[in-house]
C-alpha cells in the first residue's frame, strides 16, 4: 500500500523496531521478542523465541511468527479477547483496582 505521506512510496522500516521483550522461560534462557521489521519490501509484526547464549547474546529461534502488519489490528483483537476471557476465568488478575 502506498502512502500519499511520503510521495506515493510505500513506508519502510530501516531496522528492526524492538517493541517488547520479557522472559518466557528464564531457566532455559529462552525471552520472548516482539518487533516491527521489514524483509523483502513487506513491513512485518515478528512475535519469536530468542535464545540466550552463554556469551549473553540473545538469537532468533524457528519458534515464533511473523506476519503481514495490516494483519496486526487483528492480532491485537485476539490478544485483547484472551486476555479478556483468561480475567474472566480467573486465569489473570485483572489490572483494575
Amino acid at each position: 500500500m502506498s502512502d500519499p505521506r511520503n510521495g506515493g512510496q510505500r513506508p519502510s522500516l530501516p531496522a528492526p523496531i524492538e517493541i517488547a521483550k520479557f522472559w518466557k522461560n528464564r531457566a532455559r534462557n529462552e525471552s520472548l521478542h516482539v518487533s516491527l521489521s521489514e524483509y523483502e519490501g513487506h513491513c512485518l509484526i515478528n512475535v519469536r523465541i530468542y535464545s540466550t547464549g552463554t556469551d549473553g547474546i540473545d538469537r532468533p529461534t524457528p519458534k515464533g511468527v511473523a506476519m503481514s502488519i495490516a494483519k496486526l489490528p487483528e492480532l491485537a483483537k485476539a490478544i485483547n479477547a484472551a486476555l479478556d476471557k483468561a480475567q474472566l476465568l480467573g486465569l489473570v488478575k485483572s489490572d483494575a483496582p
